[in-house]
C-alpha cells in the first residue's frame, strides 16, 4: 500500500482510520546487536568483588574466572552441561532477520565450548504500544527458525513490555568433558585461525546511516544467521586446544582474553585478517560504531599497534561482531584439518590470523 491508497493528500492516517507505519526497529534502540555489549573496562569494575566469593563446587568446569562464552557444569563422566544467555537490541530492521540473528548469536556461545545445543529459551522485552503484534511475532519467529535449523526447540522464556526492543536466547547444551574446550587453554606456538569475515558493526552503522546496499545487506545477513556449529567437530580435533567466538568485543579483546586466561602473548598480522567486501571503505566513509572505540579505550593498553597500521585498522580490529566466527587456538599441525572442517561446513573464509606466544599477556599487531 502506498503513502495515500485510501487518503486524500496530506490526509494523516488517524484520521482517516489508516494504521500508522511501524517504527524502524533500529530506530527504537540506542545500540544494535553485540554493540550494545557494555564495554569490557566498565564490565570489569561492575563484576570486581569487595567480598569473597563462595567456592566453586569442583564439578563448576568453567565459571567467570577466564570471561569464557558459557558456564559448564559437569554432571557424570560423560556429560556436562553448558549454559549460557545472550540477548540485545536490533541490530537490523527487518523483524524475522532480527530474530534471527539474535538467536544464532545467543547459541554460538554453545558451539564455542564444543557443545551442542539442546534447548533454548526465549528472553523478550518490546515496548507493547508501539510496535505492532506482527511485527513482534516475526521476530519471535525468527529466532524459532533458527533453533529448529539447530534442531533444538525453544521449551519456554519470559517477557517483558520494556522501551527498547529486546530479543535473545537463554541456551543450554551438552559436551563431554573431555571435548570441551575453553578460551584460556591456548599452548605457546599455536596457530589462530578465524572463521568468519569482520566487520558486522560497521554494516550495521552503515545500515542505520542508509549507506548498506542490499548486496552489502544480504552479506551481513547470511554472516549473522550462518551458525557455527562446526565447533563440535574443531573441538573433537587433537590439535585444538582453545576456542571462542568473536564477538562485542572485537577481535583484539577476544584475543586479549585467549592471552589472559593461558597467560601467553598473541600475534595477529594485519593482512591476513578477512574483512566482508566493502568494509574497508565504509568504515572509511565513517561507518563506524561507538562500541569500537569503547573496546580501545577499555583494552588499548594491552594492544601494541606495528607502526604502519592505521586508525582505520585500529577500528576494523575491534569492531563489534555479532554471531561472530570462532576463534581456534591449534597446534600447527592441526590447521589443515582445521580449515577443512571450516570449509566443509561452507565458512570459506576462514583464515589464519596469528599465533600464540611466550610473554606478557597482550596482542601485537602487525
Amino acid at each position: 500500500m502506498t503513502a495515500n491508497d485510501g487518503n486524500q493528500a496530506g490526509a494523516s492516517p488517524a484520521a482517516t482510520g489508516t494504521p500508522a507505519a511501524a517504527p524502524r526497529l533500529t530506530s527504537l534502540s540506542h545500540g544494535g546487536g553485540c554493540g550494545c555489549k557494555i564495554a569490557p573496562g566498565v564490565l570489569s569494575e561492575l563484576l570486581a568483588r569487595n567480598d569473597a566469593p563462595l567456592p566453586a563446587p569442583a564439578a563448576l568446569l568453567v565459571g567467570t574466572e577466564t570471561s569464557d562464552d558459557a558456564a559448564v557444569y559437569q554432571l557424570n563422566d560423560e556429560q556436562a552441561i553448558i549454559a549460557t544467555t545472550d540477548f540485545f537490541m536490533p541490530i537490523v530492521d527487518d523483524p524475522f532477520d532480527f530474530g534471527r540473528i539474535a538467536a544464532t548469536n545467543a547459541l554460538s556461545d554453545i558451539y564455542a565450548m564444543g557443545g551442542k545445543p539442546i534447548f533454548a529459551l526465549a528472553i523478550v522485552g518490546m515496548p507493547i504500544n508501539v510496535l505492532p503484534r506482527e511485527t513482534i511475532r516475526e521476530i519471535l519467529r525468527g529466532g524459532e527458525s533458527v533453533c529448529a535449523e539447530a534442531g533444538i526447540p525453544i521449551a519456554g522464556g519470559h517477557s517483558i513490555d520494556s522501551v527498547e526492543p529486546i530479543y535473545g536466547l537463554a541456551a543450554l547444551g551438552v559436551v563431554h568433558p573431555k571435548r570441551l574446550k575453553r578460551n584460556a587453554d591456548a599452548v605457546a606456538g599455536d596457530v589462530l585461525v578465524l572463521g568468519k569475515p569482520l566487520g558486522v558493526g560497521v554494516m550495521s552503522a552503515a545500515l542505520k546511516k542508509n549507506q548498506l546496499d542490499d548486496a552489502g545487506y544480504r552479506r551481513m545477513i547470511d554472516a549473522t544467521t550462518r551458525l557455527n556449529r562446526v565447533g563440535p567437530a574443531l573441538a573433537a580435533l587433537p590439535g585444538v586446544h582453545a576456542l571462542t567466538d568473536v564477538t562485542g568485543f572485537g577481535l583484539l579483546g577476544h584475543t586479549l582474553e585467549m592471552c589472559r586466561g593461558a597467560n601467553l602473548a598473541a600475534y595477529l598480522r594485519m593482512s591476513d585478517v578477512p574483512l566482508f567486501d566493502g568494509v574497508r571503505e565504509l568504515a572509511d566513509k565513517g561507518c563506524i560504531t561507538g562500541a569500537s572505540g569503547r573496546n580501545w579505550a577499555s583494552y588499548g593498553a594491552s594492544v601494541e599497534l606495528g607502526e604502519r597500521l592505521t586508525e582505520r585498522d585500529r577500528d576494523l580490529l575491534c569492531d563489534p561482531q555479532t554471531a561472530g566466527g570462532l576463534l581456534v587456538s591449534c597446534a600447527p599441525g592441526a590447521v589443515d584439518d582445521v580449515l577443512a572442517v571450516f570449509r566443509a561446513d561452507g565458512f570459506i573464509e576462514a583464515a589464519i590470523v596469528g599465533a600464540m606466544r611466550p610473554g606478557t599477556p597482550g596482542v601485537r599487531v602487525i
